[in-house]
């Protein structure tokens, strides 16, 4: 019995502490759940239970015409509504547009104020803008650009300036008479040279002449004839220095200006007399000379054969932008020469009566290629396919060590401005076009899609020469490498 009482008194929770305070829980559990099923009641019984929608089929016409006239009234609600703050909207930027904002004052302040970094970003869009005009395959040719011709070339000879702009303007073309004036020039440039006190004229002449010819390839790309004057001038240069006793500073001046004169007499001028001499013996009378662009050799050997009482024609085919021919025929006629005038796209018309072709060179390649004046590539193929033979004039310093065959690996790029006809012709049915007076592609930049290529020279193969007539005699295209190891 007492293990039994001490049992009921000593388990968790029979106390009778324990036991009053699972009585109250019990009690406080039960009024808990009777109110919050109270509350549950009463809100059931306040909510308004609203009946189900009806459907279009199950309503009425008048419900439905109810229903049409309520949804009206609140789309109308709705714009009005809308509408109003739309209009308040509008007078918000009205006044904003009249009173201008802080944020626009400091933009023009800025525009103003703009730095000299903006203006190379400007510089570099304008470039992108002409680049996107550019053959993408032929980016590697120096592209037209124009003469610097701010203060930064002050110390760069008067003579060599306006030599660079006569040669950016094509004042001066051809490859003799690039050459020639060039070598001037250079001469003026060596006899006012006067080196500094610590060097001698002979070692200092080749670093002053350095910055003349980085201009003038700066404003033209140089021909081939042009560089090998200059290699040749270097050579004289180094030979004068290696001279021994060593030169006085005049002597060493005096030589070079002679040996450049020689060249000049010797190189240029007598050998187109030698290459005329040479040249008439292959004209005969009847004969019908067909001529492309100008040059002066061949120029000069039309002039002597006229005046040998040689009874002939001469047919000129010219090409634009430069339209050299005009200039030949002009000389040619005032000789009174017979001759008739054709462009290139009619040279096959042209080759109808022609007993033979003369053409001038800008350089020969060693491997027998002729490089000129674009077109010339032309017109021998057109003469080969007719079977006339094709005569090119030379001089020997125009022989190369140099092997092309194709005109895009070097070339020059003219300006493709120079395409774009400036005054339109029109005939008469064009009378009523809007705008006479502009170009076709006078906004050619402008399209992105649209590129003209100007290309100044190319490459004729050896097979499509027959003859070269220089100052050493008459030889074939194969034999330029012998005549550039004997003469160089």
């Amino acid at each position: 019995m007492s293990s039994s009482y001490e049992n009921q008194w000593l388990a968790p929770g029979s106390s009778p502490v324990a036991r009053s305070n699972a009585s109250s829980k019990d009690d406080n559990k039960s009024t808990v759940s009777a109110t919050s099923s109270t509350s549950n009641s009463n809100t059931k019984e306040n909510t308004p239970v609203r009946p189900p929608r009806k459907s279009q089929k199950e309503m009425t016409k008048a419900e439905r015409r109810a229903l049409q006239e309520q949804q009206r009234q609140e789309k109308q609600s709705r714009l009005a509504t809308s509408g109003g703050q739309a209009q308040k909207q509008g007078k918000k930027d009205d006044s904003k547009k009249s009173q201008p904002s802080q944020q626009q004052q400091q933009q023009q302040h800025h525009q103003q104020q703009q730095k000299p970094g903006d203006e190379q970003k400007k510089k570099v869009k304008a470039a992108n803008k002409v680049d996107q005009n550019q053959v993408p395959w032929l980016m590697h040719l120096d592209t037209f650009k124009r003469p610097n011709t701010t203060g930064n070339n002050k110390e760069l000879h008067p003579a060599v300036l306006t030599l660079g702009l006569l040669f950016s303007e094509y004042k001066i073309v051809g490859s003799n008479a690039r050459c020639v004036a060039m070598l001037e020039a250079f001469s003026r440039v060596i006899a006012e040279h006067r080196p500094p006190s610590d060097a001698t004229f002979a070692r200092h002449i080749q670093k002053h002449l350095d910055p003349h010819i980085a201009y003038l390839l700066s404003t033209r790309p140089m021909s081939l004839s042009m560089r090998e004057c200059i290699r040749w001038l270097k050579k004289e240069i180094s030979d004068i220095v290696e001279e021994e006793p060593p030169l006085t500073d005049e002597e060493a001046r005096n030589r070079l200006m002679q040996h450049i004169e020689h060249f000049i007499r010797e190189r240029i001028t007598m050998a187109d007399q030698l290459i005329i001499q040479n040249g008439l013996q292959k004209i005969q009378d009847g004969e019908v000379i067909l001529t492309y662009g100008k040059s002066s050799v061949v120029e000069s050997l039309l002039l002597e054969t006229k005046k040998k009482g040689i009874d002939f024609k001469v047919i000129v085919v010219d090409s634009r932008p430069l339209l050299e021919g005009k200039h030949l025929l002009r000389r040619l006629v005032a000789a009174g020469i017979d001759c008739s005038y054709h462009l290139l796209s009619s040279v096959y018309v042209a080759l109808r009566s022609v007993t033979k072709v003369v053409m001038g060179a800008h350089a020969l390649l060693s491997n027998g290629a002729v490089y000129s004046r674009i077109g010339t590539a032309m017109v021998a193929m057109a003469a080969r396919d007719k079977q006339i033979p094709v005569m090119i004039c030379c001089e020997t310093y125009k022989f190369v060590n140099r092997t092309q065959v194709d005109s895009l690996v070097l070339n020059e790029m003219g300006n493709p401005d120079d395409l774009v006809q400036s005054k339109p012709v029109y005939n008469s049915c064009h009378l009523s076009h809007p705008s006479p007076t502009e170009s076709a592609l006078s906004t050619w930049r402008d399209q992105p899609n649209l590129r003209l290529l100007n290309l100044l020279y190319d490459v004729t193969p050896s097979k499509y020469i027959t003859l070269v007539v220089t100052e050493v005699g008459l030889i074939p295209c194969t034999s330029a490498p012998v005549i550039w190891r004997e003469y160089k």
